[in-house]
């Protein structure tokens, strides 16, 4: 029996978002060493030499209004989501930012209500999001409801979660262009790297490359770079392609589930009834808001 697209784009998500929800494993084995925005330059292009690899054939010029398209979608998925997550963790705790950050399918469900007309949320979507807000926070606070505000933290932490809206969205409007994917998303890498060159200077960036003589260090940033970034970046795009920018945006909500069971299968970190609990808000608001859309277009 044939697996229909919708299906393929889910099953593809799924496999993303797994890989995603491991990341802060080597991201934390990596900060021993490297500065966030260092972490963040190699694992990028390290990304992007993959996708030529993959992919070894140029994308021509697609036109002013295309490539500003493209510009906007690196500048926000690549750039600017990642370097105010990690600032966001040096002003305030992982915590907030983790509870912050569920609240990204809510922003691109309200952009995609602007620029994205056939994708109206119905009720249930928004119950479930809710659902699985609540699970994320018993998540991210494992039992301990100490909330500890940092304006300047916790500001970061939403505006990323607005650049990663705006990238879903960007995203969806560049799938009807008939690009292959591969090469959309490398061009998007491109222009997130070039965007990311000013950062480098204000952050004290150091080139350091005997770090990776450590093969700990270089098979973690191998899996940023080759996994996190070239594959996953492709098949994220590829199932909003399928799916939608709204849909697809709900399984960022099981990221920080599988965060914790890595973290407690490889770094034996504690998991306790309470994060339990939230593990099953989550996959249930996930699983209630993949009900049928509001049939209003």
């Amino acid at each position: 029996m044939l697996v229909s697209k919708k299906a393929q784009g889910h099953l593809i998500a799924l496999f993303t978002i797994f890989i995603w929800g491991t990341t802060y494993i080597s991201t934390k084995v990596l900060l021993a060493e490297f500065k966030p925005i260092e972490i963040l330059f190699f694992r990028f292009m390290l990304g992007y030499f993959t996708l030529w690899i993959l992919a070894p054939h140029f994308l021509s010029w697609q036109g002013i209004r295309k490539e500003l398209l493209f510009m906007a979608a690196g500048f926000c998925g690549v750039t600017c989501y990642f370097l105010c997550e990690n600032i966001a963790l040096t002003y305030t705790t992982a915590s907030n930012v983790g509870v912050i950050a569920s609240l990204a399918p809510v922003f691109t469900a309200i952009l995609a209500m602007f620029f994205l007309k056939a994708e109206t949320p119905s009720l249930r979507f928004y119950i479930g999001c809710l659902l699985a807000v609540f699970g994320v926070v018993l998540i991210s606070f494992n039992g301990k409801f100490v909330l500890s505000l940092n304006p300047l933290g916790d500001f970061l932490a939403v505006v990323a979660c607005l650049f990663w809206a705006g990238y879903s969205i960007l995203t969806k409007k560049s799938s009807s262009f008939d690009c292959n994917i591969i090469l959309l998303t490398r061009r998007f890498f491109f222009y997130g790297l070039i965007l990311m060159l000013p950062a480098l200077y204000l952050f004290n960036f150091e080139w350091g490359l005997v770090r990776f003589y450590k093969p700990v260090n270089m098979l973690n940033i191998l899996f940023l770079g080759v996994g996190a970034s070239a594959i996953c970046f492709v098949s994220w795009n590829y199932a909003v392609k399928l799916v939608g920018a709204v849909k697809i945006s709900i399984y960022i909500y099981l990221v920080p589930i599988i965060t914790i069971i890595s973290a407690v299968i490889i770094l034996k970190e504690p998991f306790n009834l309470i994060a339990a609990v939230g593990t099953l808000l989550t996959l249930s608001g996930v699983v209630l808001s993949q009900g049928k859309r509001s049939k209003k277009q």
